[in-house]
């Protein structure tokens, strides 16, 4: 049965009042948003080109000419930590939703179909969780070597296996709920019932779970570009930035807060919100 658009704006209303009525989430959403519009429109508002070197004014503290101070090439930190910000959401973003989209369907196919088919799926991604997910990500990149398509593909197999087992555990639970089972006497095909009937009702564990994966591949991301094995300068990849600041840490700490505080806040944020999508999509599990 379809939902009215009247329905639909009134369901979001509600959610979107229950979110505000938890001020640690809304501010978690409202800082998430603040950079991710950051990230897209960053270009615009940057005071400087993130590559552009002024000798005369290298490691200068913050003040009003450079907000953020300028690090040992005279490049502006605030216009660099804005540049960042778009290799975060371009890689961690780009690898968590395509992970999610080849994990939810492995799960909902696994987990509909079930015998061989699954339990074939369910030892691949056992294999794959057994590593640990940074020693993992080490371990392909030091074999294909860094890139940002490679730290995009990286993220992306690290968090298929997580969500395809959500997925299937949200499946094995609904196929046998009564609107799936009228479904099946309606005569209706299997992509039908897994995309119109199980994945709506599976979405919202599903999309927290996929906000908790961001958080995660924020670090990650991050993580790659301290070692080395992230993206590459003249990036201005926050984890790259911490790297090569930890010589002058002494003489402008300011260098490696910025960029360092930028991970922490996002990640802060992310979690914060996450908290409050968990109580907002499904409210019996909130605290």
């Amino acid at each position: 049965m379809k939902v009215s658009d009247s329905s639909r704006t009134a369901r979001v209303l509600v959610r979107f009042r229950r979110l505000r009525r938890n001020p640690a989430a809304f501010a978690g959403a409202l800082v998430f948003l603040f950079f991710l519009l950051m990230a897209i429109f960053g270009s615009l508002v940057e005071p400087y080109g993130f590559q552009a070197q002024d000798i005369a004014s290298r490691l200068m503290p913050p003040g009003g000419t450079h907000w953020f101070g300028t690090d040992q090439y005279g490049r502006d930190i605030f216009s660099r930590v804005l540049a960042g910000s778009r290799t975060i959401f371009l890689l961690s973003g780009s690898g968590t939703i395509l992970a999610a989209l080849i994990g939810v369907s492995i799960g909902l196919l696994s987990g509909y179909y079930g015998r061989l088919w699954d339990e074939a799926l369910m030892r691949v991604l056992d294999v794959l969780l057994s590593f640990p997910p940074l020693l993992f990500a080490l371990l392909l990149l030091a074999t294909v070597g860094p890139s940002v398509l490679n730290l995009l593909l990286v993220v992306t197999v690290l968090y298929v296996p997580m969500l395809a087992r959500l997925a299937r555990s949200m499946v094995l639970d609904l196929k046998t709920k009564e609107f799936v089972e009228a479904a099946r006497i309606r005569g209706e095909r299997d992509s039908v019932i897994l995309f119109r009937e199980i994945l709506p009702n599976a979405m919202a564990p599903l999309l927290v779970e996929m906000s908790v994966r961001f958080s995660y591949s924020i670090f990650l991301v991050a993580s790659l570009g301290f070692l080395g094995l992230g993206v590459q300068p003249p990036s201005p990849d926050w984890g790259l930035q911490i790297n090569e600041a930890r010589s002058y840490f002494a003489t402008a700490p300011w260098i490696l807060l910025f960029p360092a505080g930028a991970i922490s806040l996002l990640v802060v944020a992310t979690n914060l919100m996450t908290d409050g999508l968990r109580q907002v999509l499904q409210p019996g599990t909130g605290r």
